[in-house]
């Protein structure tokens, strides 16, 4: 175990950064340490040594198991970062970034912007006629 070297205590471990987001992650679903250790099949205390350990190492099994339960993708977990978001995002992308967007306005926004682009479409379909 490490100490500190001036006091000669023992140096509680820092989590890393994967320690971190799976730390917060497993309380976002609502699970316990020893809640998510079961559906993993492990030990409480298994969980705990990956949330605060300097460095864990997984197969890749595991990590698809712990993304599966986390309900996340394996690159979020692994990284912090969704799949394609260092991309810039093609037509498709901005589409469902812009109605992202919209999905968080007020009702009464959200229905404005669903009859533009309802109107938009059926436009862009009368030129392709």
């Amino acid at each position: 175990m490490l100490s500190d070297m001036a006091t000669g205590r023992p140096l509680k471990p820092r989590p890393t950064a994967f320690g971190q987001r799976l730390a917060e992650l497993r309380q976002k679903v609502g699970l316990s340490q020893a809640q998510f250790g079961e559906r993993l099949g492990l030990s409480q205390r298994a969980i705990a040594s990956w949330e605060m350990r300097e460095t864990t190492s997984f197969r890749p099994d595991q990590i698809a198991q712990l993304a599966d339960v986390l309900d996340v993708s394996v690159e979020f977990l692994v990284t912090g970062e969704e799949p394609g978001k260092r991309e810039r995002p093609g037509p498709k992308g901005k589409l469902a970034e812009a109605f992202e967007q919209a999905s968080k306005l007020p009702r009464k926004d959200q229905k404005q912007v669903v009859s533009v682009v309802n109107a938009l479409i059926a436009q862009a379909k009368g030129g392709q006629e």
